[in-house]
C-alpha cells in the first residue's frame, strides 16, 4: 500500500535522518566501524577506494539495493523510502564537507560504538515507526520481517551480519567484533523505541460516576469502552468496571477528570505494547 503524505509524519522522518546521520558522522564513520547497513558497506568500500567518499558509496549502493526492492516487493514499496535514503547519503555527504571528522572525536573505541549506536538507533526507529526505511539493509530487513513476521530489529541484525563480518577482514577482527556487537545493541535499541512509540494504556476504572466518567472518554477523547460487571468482594454489591484503551495523554485526561468529579474512583492501569482495532491503526 502507498504511504500517504503527512506533514506529521514527514517532519518525525526528517528528525530521523538528522539524528542518524549524526550518530554515523560524529562516531561510526571516523572510527571506522561498519555497523552494517549501506554505511557499513560504504566504509568497506570507501578503504578499499579511498578516493571515493563514503556518501557517495552510500548512494550508489542505496540505488542497487532499490532495483532489488522494486523487484521483488514491487512499485508500491512507497517513495518515502526513496526520499529517505537519498536524504541520508545526502546529509552524510554535506557534514563531510562542512564539518569533516577524519579521527575519532574521543580515543574510546567502546564509548564511540556505544553512543553512535545509541543515537543512530533512535534516529532508525523513529524512521521504521513511520512504515518507511532509511534504505539500505533496512529493505532486506523489511523483507524478512513481511515474510517471516521477525522484529524489524532482529531482522535487521540477521541482514547486517554479513557486513560485520566483511568488516573484520578489511579492519581486523577487533573492529568487526565491535561491529558485530554494535548491530546486536542496534537491534535491541530500535526494537525497544519503536514498542515504546507503540506502548497504550489499559485503564480499568470502578466509579460511582460511571456514566458520567463513560461519556468522558467516548466524546471527549473519542474512545470506546468496555462495561464489565463484578461483585466487590468486601461489600458484597454490584460493581461496573470501566475499560478502556488510551494513549499516554489521553490517560492523563481520564485521571485529572476522576479527581474532579469522584477522587474516590478506584482505578488500575496496565501497558499494552500492540492495539489494533477501530481507533487504532493496523
Amino acid at each position: 500500500m502507498e504511504k500517504k503524505f503527512d506533514i506529521k509524519s514527514f517532519l518525525i522522518i526528517n528528525l530521523g535522518v538528522i539524528i542518524l546521520a549524526l550518530g554515523l558522522h560524529i562516531f561510526l564513520i571516523p572510527a571506522d566501524l561498519a555497523a552494517g547497513g549501506v554505511t557499513g558497506i560504504a566504509l568497506v568500500l570507501n578503504y578499499i577506494v579511498p578516493k571515493i567518499p563514503v556518501g557517495i558509496i552510500m548512494l550508489i549502493s542505496n540505488v542497487v539495493l532499490f532495483i532489488l526492492a522494486f523487484t521483488i516487493i514491487g512499485p508500491g514499496f512507497g517513495g518515502y523510502t526513496i526520499y529517505t535514503s537519498l536524504a541520508l547519503s545526502a546529509l552524510i555527504y554535506i557534514f563531510e564537507l562542512v564539518i569533516p571528522i577524519n579521527t575519532p572525536i574521543i580515543d574510546d573505541l567502546m564509548l564511540n560504538l556505544i553512543y553512535g549506536i545509541l543515537i543512530q538507533g533512535i534516529g532508525m526507529a523513529m524512521i521504521l515507526n513511520e512504515g518507511t526505511s532509511s534504505g539500505g539493509t533496512d529493505i532486506i530487513a523489511k523483507i524478512i520481517n513481511k515474510f517471516t513476521n521477525l522484529e524489524i530489529g532482529k531482522s535487521l541484525f540477521l541482514a547486517d551480519a554479513l557486513i560485520a563480518l566483511s568488516a573484520a577482514f578489511i579492519f581486523g577482527l577487533e573492529l568487526g567484533l565491535y561491529a558485530l556487537f554494535g548491530i546486536l545493541i542496534n537491534s535491541f535499541v530500535i526494537d525497544s523505541v519503536i514498542a515504546g512509540f507503540n506502548t497504550k494504556i489499559e485503564v480499568a476504572i470502578i466509579s460511582n460516576k460511571e456514566k458520567e466518567v463513560s461519556k468522558f472518554i467516548t466524546n471527549e477523547l473519542k474512545r470506546g469502552v468496555t462495561l464489565l460487571y463484578g461483585v466487590g468482594g468486601f461489600s458484597n454489591s454490584e460493581k461496573r468496571i470501566i475499560n478502556t484503551v488510551v494513549s499516554r495523554r489521553e490517560y492523563i485526561k481520564i485521571k485529572n477528570h476522576l479527581k474532579e468529579i469522584d477522587p474516590n474512583a478506584f482505578i488500575w492501569v496496565s501497558f499494552v505494547h500492540e492495539v489494533l482495532g477501530e481507533g487504532f491503526s493496523y
